[in-house]
């Protein structure tokens, strides 16, 4: 049991981003994202004995991530989504200049603007998934990914004209 609770510590280490990115895409206050955080962290640890391809963490890491946050969101109906992205934004590394942040903020609040299965998709897609592992880590087909991922690039392409040029 020791050496499962190390290995599951030294996983969580390497791969806390990817619960931080979910968190961040999917809860826009600071204490949202915590909670959800250990709530993801309580499901990994749950599941990890489970897990069988030890080369496919990130993706297994980011299914459950996915999966427990859009779970929350429809249990929880005491989370309130501001206007704002002040609250929202504070979740970003400071290291950033100040205008890759303000970039940086207005496509999260973008991704913000779509579905909970569209933003999943999208910030995979940031993430340089291809089609297939996203469809696989989502359980969706390869053609369903291709078709939101367009579709929230319009969204997304709209959202920022109309907050560029106040179109």
């Amino acid at each position: 049991m020791k050496k499962v609770r190390e290995d599951f510590l030294k996983m969580l280490s390497d791969y806390q981003g990817i619960v931080h990115k979910v968190c961040l895409i999917y809860f826009k206050t600071e204490a949202d994202r915590k909670d959800n955080f250990q709530e993801v962290v309580y499901q990994l640890w749950r599941s990890f004995t489970r897990l069988e391809d030890k080369t496919k963490v990130a993706s297994w890491i980011y299914n459950i991530a996915i999966n427990t946050s859009i779970s929350k969101i429809r249990k929880d109906s005491r989370i309130v989504y501001h206007d704002s992205v002040i609250e929202f934004s504070q979740g970003i590394d400071s290291s950033y200049q100040a205008d890759k942040e303000e970039e940086l903020k207005f496509l999260l609040e973008a991704i913000c603007q779509l579905n909970d299965i569209d933003k999943s998709i999208m910030l995979l897609y940031l993430e340089e998934y291809n089609y297939n592992e996203i469809a696989d880590i989502l359980g969706i087909t390869k053609t369903n990914v291709g078709t939101r991922i367009n579709r929230a690039k319009k969204v997304i392409k709209q959202y920022l004209n109309k907050l560029y040029n106040g179109n």
